[in-house]
């Protein structure tokens, strides 16, 4: 059997405050195509598609993008060979990374619906539809988990102590690079070592203090499972309630339950470490979680 490559590709619904109230999102024109879509572009090798997501997004329309929102992935065949793209929603929120040579020569600004009417393909149409859905989002929060610190049972000192081993301190350096990208304004963290040292990258590359958080730490001796889940999944609601992106690193006992406590369904919520879940709090509560990974 000949194995089929699988042409991997993202982009996003780039959105800004319309001036006569709603929103407007941006779409590009590429000559070459004779289309207009929504902008988006090859994953290089080894780049999450979320980072890839908010650089093509970036050098097609100029468009400096916060994301938000996971939307609808698309697959379609290219050249022959088939493709699939991933899309998340970005909040504007200034301009820059342009290159020359995109093949994009026009970007227009438009409401939801005239943009779903314009594009040339119905699976960006489609994508348009489902984030024209969306409930507005109130507040995001990158919720992680620590990164690797090898094995509890061969560390002789307080487990609160334990640090990160050098698959975690590679695993940190990895997450800052992603997290950066959702330009949070505060980093919060359970009280073990290894927890804020997972976040310590991602401080030294913004600037920003890391603020310890003991409602993110795993339950106490004697404290029960569900008490520690609903005082996380409280605090996570108020640090999205003030608005700016938030990143917060937690510990697997904690992660799964808190997550079932805000979207109010059960589901494997099973955190690998140095990985995460960005969370979308709306009016009506948290959409489905987007796994990073």
């Amino acid at each position: 059997m000949v194995a089929v490559n699988v042409i991997r590709a993202a982009g996003g619904v780039a959105w800004r405050p319309a001036p006569g109230g709603g929103v407007e999102v941006c779409l590009v024109h590429r000559p070459r195509y004779g289309d207009w879509s929504l902008p988006k572009g090859k994953v290089e090798p080894g780049e999450h598609p979320l980072l890839a997501a908010v650089r093509e997004v970036a050098e097609e329309s100029d468009v400096r993008g916060v994301p938000q929102v996971r939307l609808p992935s698309v697959s379609y065949r290219s050249a022959g060979q088939p493709k699939v793209v991933d899309f998340w929603s970005m909040r504007a929120v200034g301009q820059g990374g342009f290159e020359a040579g995109t093949e994009v020569d026009d970007v227009r600004w438009l409401p939801v619906e005239a943009a779903a009417d314009l594009v040339s393909y119905p699976h960006d149409a489609e994508v348009l539809r489902t984030f024209a859905a969306l409930p507005p989002v109130t507040g995001t929060v990158a919720l992680v988990r620590h990164a690797h610190a090898g094995a509890r049972a061969t560390w002789s000192g307080p487990d609160t102590a334990r640090p990160l081993d050098g698959t975690g301190r590679a695993q940190a350096r990895t997450l800052a690079d992603l997290l950066a990208v959702l330009r949070p304004a505060r980093l919060f963290s359970a009280s073990p070592r290894r927890c804020v040292q997972t976040l310590d990258p991602l401080a030294d590359l913004l600037d920003l203090p890391i603020e310890v958080d003991r409602d993110l730490d795993e339950p106490e001796p004697g404290q029960q499972r569900q008490e520690r889940a609903l005082a996380a999944a409280a605090r996570l609601t108020e640090l999205a309630a003030a608005g700016a992106p938030v990143v917060a690193c937690s510990q697997g006992k904690v992660i799964p339950f808190a997550l079932e406590r805000l979207t109010g369904r059960s589901g494997d919520f099973t955190t690998a470490k140095g990985g995460g879940w960005l969370l979308a709090f709306t009016p009506g509560g948290v959409l489905p979680p987007d796994l990073l990974r």
